[in-house]
């Protein structure tokens, strides 16, 4: 009998190799830069021609701009939006664990693109404006409940929070032996604190 999709195997061939080139580009980026990697090395580090990585990504822009939405595709599989904020956070760390080429790499491309005339700022200023604004409306759901206090200004403590999360992925890209999951739990216990409402009692 005769294979009805004559073009799986080769379908499935040329899906494994553009996960490939962006596991390697997630993984050069994060040594080098975006500056010093060229579609060279990343077609050399993935085992194929330049010319075969640029028949699934025509420029490195394009490249640039696959590595950082299969980032924020992982995010978004991987978050729970109906969870309350701290909870959410409880999750962060095994992120941090479960993705470090990812996580190193959207640090440094972060780091790399501060100027707003760099190629990755709009993109990258946006999805941090848009993980502020989520941090901020998990607050103010809880706020709204009485679970948190309602003096607190979601917004401010967003700003914080996100700050947070950037500074100790930082703090571990540079020294790996950051007890990462400790830290975020003390952080949490005392945010936890922060965010509760006055006591009723004397």
């Amino acid at each position: 009998m005769s294979d009805p999709r004559p073009y799986a195997a080769l379908l499935a061939k040329g899906e494994y190799r553009k996960q490939l080139i962006l596991a390697v580009s997630q993984r050069l980026l994060t040594r080098n830069g975006w500056r010093a990697t060229t579609l060279g090395q990343i077609a050399q580090a993935a085992g194929i021609s330049p010319s075969g990585l640029l028949h699934h990504f025509r420029s490195k822009q394009h490249l640039l701009d696959a590595v950082l939405e299969a980032r924020d595709t992982y995010d978004e599989a991987h978050a729970n939006r109906s969870q309350d904020i701290l909870e959410q956070l409880e999750h962060v760390a095994d992120r941090i664990a479960e993705a470090p080429e990812m996580v190193g790499m959207y640090a440094v491309l972060r780091m790399e693109n501060l100027d707003p005339g760099a190629p990755l700022y709009a993109r990258l200023y946006g999805r941090h404006r848009a993980a502020v604004d989520t941090v901020a409306a998990g607050i103010q759901r809880g706020q709204r409940t009485g679970r948190y206090r309602a003096d607190l200004d979601s917004s401010i403590k967003a700003e914080e929070i996100v700050a947070f999360i950037n500074g100790i992925e930082t703090s571990w890209l540079i020294d790996p032996s950051t007890p990462v999951n400790a830290v975020f739990k003390e952080y949490i216990a005392s945010l936890s604190r922060q965010l509760a409402p006055p006591s009723d009692g004397p």
